[in-house]
């Protein structure tokens, strides 16, 4: 048989013949499934089929993988999201397409009834506008779509400010905004370096005066509420306080 081992085509064939000299008390589970729908008796693969033309400096060894299915408004997408990456931040309602679109919305205009205004509707606006609208180029349907995407998220904003004042005016209660969670997370840190540092700089002291005394540190006790305490906590802040943005953790050199 040569280098080609056909052993795996024969297992229906070998199966019966086990079941049928009694070998097998049951068939396996595969049995009947492999019986219906049996393997191919090909071995050469047949290349996939080519959307586009294969470049002549294809290597041999990629032959065989299905090519990229690509649509022309995955340029346009991939613009868009370019120039607005906070636009795949917002919370987004999956819809699958049915390819029935065209029979239910209307892109002539960018607000589609039943649908959420996001990206996508900028996407098929303009792909709406090079398809339909004479002696307009890509750059100019794009800024089309744009601006009417933009007056729409605007006049969205409008209302959700106005709906919340209304709101308030009558008595609601919408909690604390992220900015007031915000501050109230950074001054609680921020009280907690304080009383890290107000031990750094007692126990500094501690030492340093063990130092000079010879007396053991763990004798001596020093106030954190001792006037030279609080001035070497003020000194202590302005030297050890990063910059903005940075871990506010450090220590207070100690000179023997």
């Amino acid at each position: 048989m040569g280098r080609y081992n056909f052993r795996p085509q024969r297992v229906y064939q070998a199966t019966t013949q086990l079941l049928s000299t009694g070998r097998l008390t049951a068939p396996p589970s595969w049995y009947n499934i492999v019986g219906n729908v049996p393997p191919p008796q090909i071995l050469v693969r047949t290349q996939p089929i080519e959307h586009h033309r294969r470049s002549r400096t294809k290597k041999p060894s990629k032959l065989f993988q299905p090519q990229n299915i690509t649509y022309p408004e995955d340029k346009l997408r991939r613009e868009f999201f370019g120039d607005h990456p906070w636009e795949l931040a917002r919370p987004r309602v999956v819809l699958e397409n049915d390819g029935k679109d065209a029979q239910t919305e209307d892109w002539s205009q960018i607000r589609q009834p039943g649908r959420p205004l996001d990206g996508e509707s900028v996407v098929r606006r303009q792909a709406w506008l090079m398809e339909n609208v004479p002696k307009i180029s890509k750059a100019g349907a794009y800024d089309q779509a744009r601006r009417e995407f933009y007056e729409e998220r605007l006049q969205e904003d409008v209302e959700r400010r106005v709906a919340k004042e209304e709101a308030l005016a009558t008595g609601a209660y919408f909690g604390k905004s992220m900015l007031e969670v915000g501050m109230e997370l950074e001054d609680r840190e921020y009280e907690r370096w304080r009383e890290w540092a107000s031990k750094e700089v007692t126990e500094a002291k501690q030492r340093q005066a063990a130092m000079y005394t010879g007396v053991d540190n763990s004798s001596m006790t020093i106030s954190a509420d001792d006037p030279e305490t609080i001035a070497g906590m003020e000194d202590f802040e302005e030297d050890s306080i990063p910059a903005q943005g940075q871990e506010s953790l450090g220590g207070m050199p100690v000179k023997p």
